[in-house]
């Protein structure tokens, strides 16, 4: 290859004789800062840019996404000035409560293990609707947030007291069910 030395796919550089004799010398020319939006490995630049042929921009969107875009509660609970547990209280309370559910359960009392978790759950989606911020807990858009929450929780407290043995709440509709499925 006359004039370049380097590995295939890079951009040519000129030999040392081929240098123009004005202007400021390539070689002492600092180098571009490093941007990791530049299309290759983070650290090549505008350098990787000048390495592709040149093309005809589209005007269309790029084809490989850049950056995505944060989810509306994606934001901190609290500024960012506090500490990390701080800033996300919200989720950390339904976690803690959680904790509280699991161990309960594991002692051998299911059925208040189960109702602890169920109303963290609740909680969840009351905390997810009623706070502006809610930090790591706001997962999908506030609705979806709201209802998956909110189901679950009913969902896992109204199993709580069903529960067997000696149901808290009685539905007269479910001791048929059972029997028709199970026969």
């Amino acid at each position: 290859m006359s004039g370049t030395d380097g590995a295939p796919g890079e951009a040519p550089r000129p030999k040392a004789d081929d240098r123009p004799a004005t202007g400021p010398d390539p070689a002492k020319a600092p180098e571009p800062e490093p941007t990791p939006d530049a299309g290759g490995a983070p650290g090549q630049g505008k350098a990787a840019e000048r390495a592709v042929p040149a093309v005809a921009r589209s005007r269309r969107f790029p084809t490989v996404t850049q950056d995505t875009a944060r989810p509306e509660g994606g934001g901190r609970a609290i500024p960012g000035a506090v500490s990390t547990p701080a800033r996300q209280w919200p989720m950390l309370s339904v976690l803690a409560a959680t904790a509280v559910g699991l161990l309960t359960t594991a002692v051998g009392q299911a059925r208040v293990g189960c109702l602890v978790i169920g109303v963290a759950l609740i909680a969840a989606a009351v905390m997810r609707r009623v706070l502006p911020s809610v930090g790591m807990l706001a997962v999908r858009s506030r609705f979806t947030d709201m209802i998956t929450y909110g189901v679950l929780g009913v969902a896992i407290t109204l199993l709580a007291l069903v529960m067997e043995p000696g149901p808290w709440l009685h539905l007269p509709f479910l001791e048929s069910a059972v029997r028709f499925t199970v026969r």
